[in-house]
């Protein structure tokens, strides 16, 4: 008999063996492993009844009750927005009852920026970090306006960082050196120049056809000339 036949009646023995030892734990372990598959269908099946049967119900009526307070955002109405008239909802409500919705991780967003014109900064901040979005150029917008906030706070350092994360989000020729500037502009309050100058030089360089690019050559000569 050769090698390989030997090696090949070793592979069928071994395989018999497993297959064996296999039968042998189902059958010893059956009442176990039924309950686990019991288990994971109950979960299954109640996180599909979750999401078709609450969640999507749910979803709906935020979406309808967000109505009248995106309607006073967009008027500037911001105390309505945030508190809601007496009749309809406002973002605070909105948040409380339907957080779990994607309606209401918007309502987040709303809210912070609410709060943010409305000078409650601190709150601001922690609506805007609740939120979430796949949306990249909301996504950048919320961060930025985290930076606003910290801004107000007298906190440079963290609204340098929120700007440069704003920027970093969505590189487009947009909304990145809006925020670069607005990040620029924050070390010049902190005193660090030569920051400054890096990011003008990034917005000179990378995002040559923006409308902050038209300014920024006056910026870096003149954060330059405080430079030792």
């Amino acid at each position: 008999m050769s090698k390989k036949e030997d090696q090949n009646e070793e592979l069928i023995v071994d395989v018999q063996e497993v297959y064996s030892k296999t039968e042998t734990f189902i059958e010893d372990n059956k009442n176990i492993l039924s309950g686990i598959v019991a288990a994971l269908a109950i979960i299954i099946g109640g996180y599909f009844a979750y999401q078709n049967f609450y969640l999507a119900p749910l979803q709906d009526e935020a979406v309808e009750e967000m109505f009248m307070a995106e309607k006073y955002f967009a008027q500037d109405s911001m105390n309505l927005a945030i508190n809601g008239d007496g009749v309809h909802a406002g973002f605070i409500e909105i948040v409380n009852n339907y957080g779990s919705t994607k309606a209401g991780n918007l309502a987040h967003y709303y809210l912070g920026v609410a709060f943010l014109r409305t000078g409650q900064f601190q709150a601001a901040i922690a609506e805007l970090e609740d939120f979430s979005s796949d949306d990249i150029m909301i996504s950048s917008m919320a961060i930025g306006a985290t930076g606003d906030a910290y801004l107000e706070l007298g906190d440079l350092k963290k609204a340098a960082s929120n700007y440069e994360k704003a920027a970093e989000n969505d590189d487009n020729d947009f909304t990145a050196p809006y925020f670069l500037m607005k990040a620029g502009k924050t070390y010049e309050l902190m005193g660090d120049f030569k920051e400054a100058v890096s990011i003008y030089n990034t917005i000179q360089d990378d995002f040559k056809n923006s409308a902050e690019a038209a300014e920024v050559k006056k910026l870096i000569a003149k954060a330059e000339s405080f430079i030792q």
